[in-house]
């Protein structure tokens, strides 16, 4: 079901691909299937094999057919220790007849397999078709997956890999490269695993589709993804899986006393959009609510940003991306959980209009906001977010969000920065961000950092200055957490990527979506 709840559609940018047509739709960027037979038999382009470390330099039982059609080469390249099977290490073969190529893929020792590991040799295997213009793959771990990875979650992950790995973005080349996408995935398994394994697919496949979408928001340029288009991505994600979406446009979002999200939105000729997605699949259950800082493009507004680099900040609303994506996995998992999303969205420019440093505002909570830097944004629209999510009376609250570059500093490109106002939610976050090979790091939200962003003025001011700032941001956000478990997961160092990566192409990562995912599914089994 749809709500509109705003003054009509500005015309916001070109907004008339949705990013995603009907085939992709329905079955994601790579088809997957699950399937029983003999490797020797297999047929496609590419047969890549997961093989673990091989300290007696013997292959494993399931590979014996596979070397008998190669005439002992696999045998022959083990035993001379051309490939032992380390992590990451690759091998290419060309057999005579069968699969067009085969490529064995080490693993590491087997005792230490781990979801996060099989699903990067999934991605790494996915580009490595790419690389060869390999259509269609299948995909075989020698000797199950060990580790204490489970049938269930070794189909899960290898789909999740192959989708993160196969991901690209041609949609506004003209001239094409002329590369082969890596179209299909067949997971070859023993007939005892195939049920289990098929239900790890299932899931992973809805996973993968999200964070496909998200990459695919995240790619788009401000002048396409804008606040409206994000409204619009979320009224066809409503249509197409039976969510609820509602629209507050600005006449509503002063309406509602958002002036925290009207001041960021006030240099901007684009309308701020205040998105609500509504999955119900639990009754009368508290929701689970997460929130996406939706920054279509940031510069900065009159605390303006240096000019290097300052296109990389159309990534800045890669929390709604995250949050969207989320919910296309949702509507495909069907999940036994109520689950509510908002996405406060809008750009961040100066102008005549915008909001200036030194000014006051008030936020929907009713506290008062000094303005300190207009670059410190992402907290304003997440603060009337957070206060607008008490309606729901929800069991926690998560929030997604390209916040502080200061998390760079602390963590790198490698870790989500992970703050909140309660010690098991955070934990629980973090057991999911582990699952879904998205870490996160906890930090610290003690009081003494509160006097940072003390106003002289105002009940509260947004910036705490270089010292401690992603833990003064989150203790801004907190300053808005009434009445529910909260988290706040810092995704400004993982929510793209400024080189290629052996698993994943250059540019946006679509994180958050699986962690959140994870979250859910973590939740049902209690």
């Amino acid at each position: 079901m749809v709500r509109l709840q705003n003054d009509g559609e500005l015309a916001g940018g070109p907004g008339k691909d949705l990013g995603f047509s009907a085939q992709t739709r329905k079955e994601g960027t790579v088809k997957s299937t699950v399937k029983v037979t003999a490797l020797e038999r297999v047929r496609a382009p590419l047969l890549a094999v997961v093989l673990g470390e091989t300290p007696h330099k013997k292959i494993p039982e399931s590979l014996a057919g596979l070397d008998s059609l190669l005439e002992g080469e696999l045998s022959r390249i083990i035993d001379s220790g051309d490939f032992s099977g380390k992590v990451e290490q690759m091998a290419l073969l060309y057999p005579k007849t069968g699969p067009k190529r085969l490529l064995l893929v080490g693993a590491g020792k087997a005792e230490e397999m781990s979801r996060a590991a099989l699903r990067r040799c999934a991605a790494v295997v996915a580009r490595k078709a790419l690389s060869l213009n390999a259509s269609s793959a299948a995909f075989h771990v020698a000797g199950g997956a060990g580790g204490g990875v489970s049938p269930k979650e070794m189909g899960q992950v290898i789909t999740e890999g192959a989708a993160q790995g196969a991901w690209t973005f041609k949609e506004f080349q003209a001239q094409e490269e002329k590369q082969v996408p890596l179209s299909s995935i067949e997971i070859i398994v023993e007939k005892t695993l195939r049920s289990e394994v098929e239900k790890g697919r299932k899931a992973g496949s809805a996973i993968a589709a999200g964070q496909e979408l998200a990459r695919s928001l995240q790619a788009k340029p401000g002048n396409f993804c804008t606040p409206t288009y994000l409204a619009k991505v979320a009224r066809k994600l409503a249509k197409d899986h039976g969510l609820t979406a509602t629209v507050f446009g600005p006449a509503q979002i002063k309406k509602l006393g958002m002036g925290a999200l009207e001041a960021v939105a006030a240099g901007s000729e684009q309308e701020a959009r205040f998105i609500v997605l509504e999955y119900k699949g639990a009754g009368n259950a508290q929701p689970i609510c997460f929130v996406g800082k939706g920054i279509t493009f940031d510069s900065g507004g009159i605390s303006i940003k240096p000019a290097a680099s300052m296109e990389n900040m159309k990534y800045d609303m890669s929390g709604a991306a995250s949050v969207l994506g989320l919910f296309e996995t949702l509507g495909r998992m069907k999940p036994k959980a109520n689950v509510v999303g908002l996405v406060p969205t809008t750009e961040n420019l100066p102008s005549g209009s915008a909001v200036k440093p030194g000014d006051i505002i008030r936020s929907h909570l009713g506290k008062h906001i000094e303005i300190i830097n207009t670059d410190a944004e992402g907290r304003l629209i997440l603060c009337d977010a957070l206060s607008y999510a008490r309606r729901f009376k929800p069991a926690c609250v998560i929030d997604v969000a390209t916040l502080t570059g200061a998390v760079v500093v602390g963590l790198g490109n490698h870790a989500i920065g992970l703050l909140g106002n309660d010690d098991s939610l955070i934990e629980e976050v973090r057991w999911a961000g582990d699952l879904a090979g998205e870490r996160c790091w906890p930090l610290p939200l003690w009081a003494e950092y509160r006097e940072q962003i003390k106003s002289d003025v105002a009940d509260v001011k947004n910036s705490g200055g270089r010292a401690a700032g992603t833990i003064t941001a989150g203790w801004f956000l907190r300053e808005f957490v009434d009445g529910f478990p909260w988290a706040h997961l810092d995704i400004a160092g993982t929510a793209y990527t400024e080189s290629d990566r052996p698993d994943m192409s250059k540019g946006p990562t679509g994180i958050g979506v699986r962690l959140c995912a994870q979250f859910v599914l973590g939740r049902l089994k209690g």
